[in-house]
């Protein structure tokens, strides 16, 4: 008997994460021991040191993979969301917020064990960000989180780099790629972090050469996955092992890669300065999984997430502030 055709047009499984972003020096960071542009998971003891010395803070809801499905919804997209929050004040301000932004999010919260997790994001003047992720209660995202109903209830499912850094979270990924290509849907990847690649090479070549349909990844990731310094060269590897690759490159846009075709996307203009690049490759997801599932060519997948990642290092934080369904008209034509 056939799957009953998808309602949704992308779910995430990912990090359920509420951000806190502060602006700081460079010295801080040094200060700190924190690397400029990565991501490191921290113990409660380093949370709650790291918290006090921040200056004056703005908390939102984040994780990578849920900015991205605000995103999609944002464009006017049906997105879903699978991940992991306690029963308590910030696990209920993330499901507010995901929900009221359109989201499908159903995971039921954890009644025990660690608290929601949370992500400590110091923001420089030259707008980079640097991570400090207390994961929580977000690690404990189970298997039977991610039914075979409910993966393939949408037509690509889109999963976190980073959650390859807990076993069971691990795990949970593995099953929602095993029930999506059951059930005839796609599986997007993100590589999260080019530390995250570092830690989960293997898998990670693993699943892109087997698993993976679409992947995502920055200039830095897609070359340490391959473990090249030429970009050039790590789209000669990439080629051979996904369906389709949309690599980000900072200023100098975006390549969207099928085979032999291959779309050079420029960066669309920023409304006003440079603010904060959290979100940037979020929103980009957001932008071209939003036009893939909706039935527009590579090009303009592609320029829909510039579009988005143009908005949202407008301002502080991962998510956009305003329709993004407003704006793509003007990528489409």
């Amino acid at each position: 008997m056939s799957e009953p055709s998808p309602t949704l047009d992308v779910i995430g499984i990912g990090n359920a994460l509420v951000d806190v972003l502060c602006h700081e020096t460079d010295a801080f960071l040094t200060e700190h021991n924190l690397v400029k542009g990565s991501m490191a998971l921290i113990d409660t003891e380093r949370a709650s040191s790291l918290y006090d010395d921040m200056g004056p803070a703005t908390e939102m809801s984040g994780g990578s993979v849920a900015n991205t499905m605000v995103g999609v919804a944002s464009f006017g997209g049906k997105a879903g969301f699978v991940g992991r929050v306690r029963d308590d004040e910030l696990g209920d301000v993330f499901a507010h917020d995901i929900r009221r932004s359109g989201v499908q999010f159903e995971t039921e919260p954890a009644t025990s064990g660690p608290p929601t997790g949370r992500c400590l994001i110091v923001v420089t003047p030259d707008a980079e960000r640097t991570l400090s992720t207390y994961l929580g209660a977000a690690a404990e995202i189970r298997p039977s989180d991610v039914s075979a109903a409910l993966i393939a209830s949408a037509q690509v499912i889109y999963l976190e780099g980073y959650l390859f850094d807990q076993p069971v979270a691990k795990e949970a990924f593995r099953a929602a790629a095993r029930h999506a290509h059951d059930a005839g849907r796609r599986v997007a990847l993100t590589l999260s972090d080019g530390f995250c690649v570092d830690r989960h090479r293997d898998d990670f070549l693993s699943l892109v050469e087997h698993d993976v349909d679409i992947l995502f990844a920055n200039e830095s990731e897609i070359c340490a996955l391959y473990e090249v310094d030429d970009f050039d060269a790590a789209l000669q590897h990439v080629t051979h092992h996904c369906e389709i690759a949309a690599l980000t490159r900072s200023a100098k846009g975006s390549v969207v890669l099928r085979g032999d075709e291959v779309h050079v996307i420029d960066v669309h203009p920023v409304p006003g300065a440079v603010v904060d690049s959290t979100g940037a490759g979020d929103a980009y997801a957001a932008g071209f999984l939003y036009g893939f599932t909706n039935g527009h060519d590579f090009g303009r997948c592609g320029r829909l997430g510039s579009l988005a990642a143009s908005q949202v290092i407008s301002h502080l934080g991962g998510r956009p502030e305003g329709s993004l369904a407003e704006l793509a008209p003007s990528v489409l034509q």
